[in-house]
């Protein structure tokens, strides 16, 4: 493990830029970047379209390792270059930014109250040619819609593929999201704090984890996790918040910062000039790195 990168994901100002859109999200964010579903047609031309959108976001001048940590990035991008490198290598060598790889595979059915992972049957594959490919870290996802079983089943499950994520020497960042429109959301996060806390308190010596949380509705629930000693960082994830909102919240959520998508990217558009996309995106990234700095 590099010990650079890891000093900077521990201790570094900014936030984690999520790049990580695949199959299924891919049609609506470039959508929402002015690329319709009529402007390209099978998968190698969408995932040609969407790697020409993420190479114009992370070189452009205010894209850089000053104000954002890392960016998480999905299995099409990781094995593309940009600017003649590959993907990882340019965030950091050239960027100082700490390259994450999601590895999860979507979602299975609800169950439950819950969305658990599908199946991962190549993930040791994967987390072998993410060492490779000088990958830090890793991002899965899971989904909540209600407290209860499949919220447990959820936490179960992110912990269990951690584990074989650590063991491939690689840091895990746990995502298991919250819907933002659960009529039980705060619940649901007091539940979900309980399961992490267990987990975390189950690691290993060694072994640090990152999680991904939905933005709660009690401010600073997650305060324990944040001064965990076995998790290294605590991000916010904006889950269908604009960015303004979810900045807000964020500001409320001591030692929390963010690891936007959507709202990281929102008013960008393949219409831009250089110089409007590149002013776009430095305001975006001045007001969620001020967000993550409280």
């Amino acid at each position: 493990m590099n010990a650079e990168q890891y000093d900077k994901m521990a201790k570094g100002a900014g936030f984690v830029a999520a790049l990580d859109q695949s199959g299924g999200s891919t049609p609506k964010a470039l959508r929402l970047y002015g690329v319709e579903e009529d402007e390209y047609s099978g998968d190698d031309e969408m995932f040609e379209q969407v790697h020409q959108m993420r190479t114009r976001i992370i070189t452009s001048p205010s894209f850089d390792g000053n104000r954002i940590l890392a960016a998480i990035l999905f299995e099409n991008t990781m094995d593309r270059d940009i600017e003649g490198r590959p993907t990882a290598d340019y965030l950091w060598d050239v960027k100082k930014v700490v390259p994450i790889l999601k590895v999860d595979k979507g979602l299975a059915d609800e169950a439950d109250g819950a969305k658990v992972m599908k199946p991962m049957p190549g993930l040791d594959d994967l987390l072998s040619r993410a060492v490779g490919k000088g990958i830090f870290g890793t991002k899965m996802r899971s989904f909540i819609s209600l407290p209860g079983k499949g919220l447990d089943a959820v936490v179960e499950q992110q912990f269990e593929v951690a584990r074989q994520i650590l063991a491939a020497g690689l840091v895990p960042i746990i995502e298991p999201e919250v819907d933002i429109k659960s009529p039980h959301k705060s619940e649901a996060e007091e539940q979900l704090k309980a399961g992490l806390l267990e987990g975390v308190n189950q690691l290993g010596a060694d072994q640090t984890v990152m999680l991904k949380l939905t933005l709660p509705e009690k401010d600073n629930l997650y305060a324990e996790l944040v001064e965990h000693p076995k998790v290294l960082r605590v991000l916010a994830l904006s889950g269908g918040y604009s960015r303004d909102e979810a900045c807000a919240r964020l500001v409320r959520n001591r030692g929390v910062i963010a690891s936007f998508s959507r709202a990281l990217t929102e008013g960008l558009t393949a219409q831009q000039s250089a110089q409007e996309f590149d002013a776009m995106l430095d305001k975006s990234i001045a007001e969620i790195a001020a967000a993550s700095a409280t």
